[in-house]
């Protein structure tokens, strides 16, 4: 670790964008890349970029081919699941994407009581969810006495006699200085996640109009530093994909990545990947200054994937079921699922409160758990590693020589098993049961099969929450 290298900004712009002009490279320099990622070690920056100069479909598809085969060893059929639970859309900020902008007249703001958290929570939990995203526009009503109240109100919540709340909360909110990041901190949070927006900082302030926070791009930049010097161990970063080109964002994600390694000795856990949608009130959003097409898309997942094989990427419901079940193949590893953007929308069906942009995805939970058990996936609530300190640095020691496959694979077990046998349709619990079997009966190791099967006979008997 290197403590000189933290605060400081780490994109340079014009060599990035003189790395995604080069040349298109030949389908034997595209193998040549390939070849190496497929030993699990990553890919460096000019690597990166050479791949993002792939224009022939044919020679995306082997990069697509070679970032399935990166997940399936590293991931295996595993997915997890969570919901966002949006606690306002009152915002102080005037971004030209967003339909919670400052100016927009068009929304109902509105930014719930502990109550309404507590209902919204409760109605996630009713419908099988275990894992939260905290979520909200920037206001002085949700300042860090509020999400800290919220983070407690969220994880207080009980259902079914007790046996049923929210395992695991991530949060998703404005930067903040290295004393609030301590108290997040406190409350036992799993990720703390914050999207750059753009990485180019000569398009950063036409996105990012008046002299708000958020308009000073550095602070925003440098918003992990901040939280890993408190101590977060697990951070997600990202870029909301239209704003400038694709190819430019991804290998400032890169830079981002390789930055917090030098300085703290571990990248990301997570990276996101939304494409700007429809949202109302929100003029970038209608006219998108740099749209990234479908084929596109799909190959900057892939080659995320395979230049950070250990970095878990999210995918939300912006995007189709159809695209989305496409992704899980070639890179993404986490969804949401059954979202809603407004606050208040799960526990009140009819609130009007204005949503942050326009849903690709409206399955439920089971219907997107039905789906996935069909396509042989593993729905997975688990919290297992946050909750046993695998986290951070001892979580990448333990992905990347292999090691967490014991771990994650039998928890994401349980906790499918455990939605099957208290939310499923019965529809979705037979072909969820048929699917745990042949999981089970595909293990190898004896004395793990025998733990894993032991553990499933416990959950089908009534006992919750079991995890290695």
């Amino acid at each position: 670790m290197d403590k000189n290298e933290r605060g400081k900004n780490f994109i340079d712009r014009d060599k990035l964008y003189s790395l995604i002009e080069g040349d298109i490279p030949t389908e034997s320099q595209v193998d040549e890349i390939l070849n190496k990622a497929l030993k699990l070690n990553g890919l460096n920056l000019e690597e990166v970029a050479t791949l993002l100069r792939v224009v022939d479909e044919d020679i995306i598809k082997k990069i697509m081919n070679t970032a399935h085969t990166v997940k399936d060893e590293i991931y295996g059929k595993r997915l997890v699941l969570f919901a966002p639970i949006y606690t306002g859309n009152a915002c102080i900020n005037n971004c030209t994407y967003c339909s919670f902008r400052r100016d927009n007249k068009l929304i109902k703001r509105k930014v719930l009581t502990m109550n309404e958290i507590a209902e919204e929570t409760s109605s996630l939990l009713k419908e099988g969810h275990k894992r939260a995203l905290l979520i909200c526009g920037e206001s002085k009503l949700n300042n860090i006495d509020y999400l800290v109240e919220a983070i407690r109100t969220t994880y207080a919540v009980r259902e079914n006699s007790g046996r049923d709340y929210i395992r695991r909360i991530n949060v998703e909110v404005a930067p903040m200085e290295v004393d609030e990041f301590i108290k997040l901190k406190a409350e036992k949070i799993g990720t703390y996640v914050c999207f750059q927006e753009t990485y180019d900082s000569e398009l950063y302030p036409k996105f990012h109009p008046d002299n708000t926070k958020k308009a000073d791009y550095e602070y925003r930049l440098t918003v992990m530093d901040r939280a890993m010097e408190a101590g977060i161990d697990d951070i997600g970063i990202g870029a909301l994909l239209g704003l400038a080109d694709y190819r430019f964002e991804v290998l400032a994600m890169m830079e981002h990545a390789a930055h917090l390694e030098r300085a703290f000795g571990c990248g990301p856990h997570t990276i996101s990947v939304p494409r700007i949608e429809y949202a109302v009130g929100a003029p970038h959003s209608e006219n998108i200054p740099a749209k990234v097409s479908d084929m596109d898309f799909k190959k900057l997942v892939a080659v995320i994937r395979i230049a950070l094989p250990y970095t878990g990427i999210i995918l939300s419901t912006r995007e189709s079921d159809v695209m989305r079940n496409e992704l899980i193949k070639y890179g993404v590893s986490q969804i949401s699922a059954g979202s809603k953007t407004n606050p208040g929308s799960y526990s009140h069906k009819d609130e009007d409160a204005g949503s942050q942009f326009t849903l690709g995805d409206h399955r439920t939970l089971d219907e997107t758990i039905h789906s996935l058990a069909e396509a042989g996936y593993i729905p997975s609530f688990c919290t297992g590693c946050y909750r046993k300190g695998r986290v951070g640095h001892d979580f990448m020691d333990l992905a990347k020589p292999g090691l967490i496959k014991h771990y994650c694979m039998p928890n994401a077990l349980f906790t499918f098993d455990e939605y099957l046998e208290d939310f499923a349709s019965e529809k979705t619990k037979n072909k969820g049961k048929e699917l745990l079997k042949k999981l089970v009966d595909d293990i190898k190791e004896e004395k793990l099969k025998a733990k894993v099967s032991k553990q499933i006979l416990h959950i089908e008997n009534g006992k919750r929450d079991l995890y290695f």
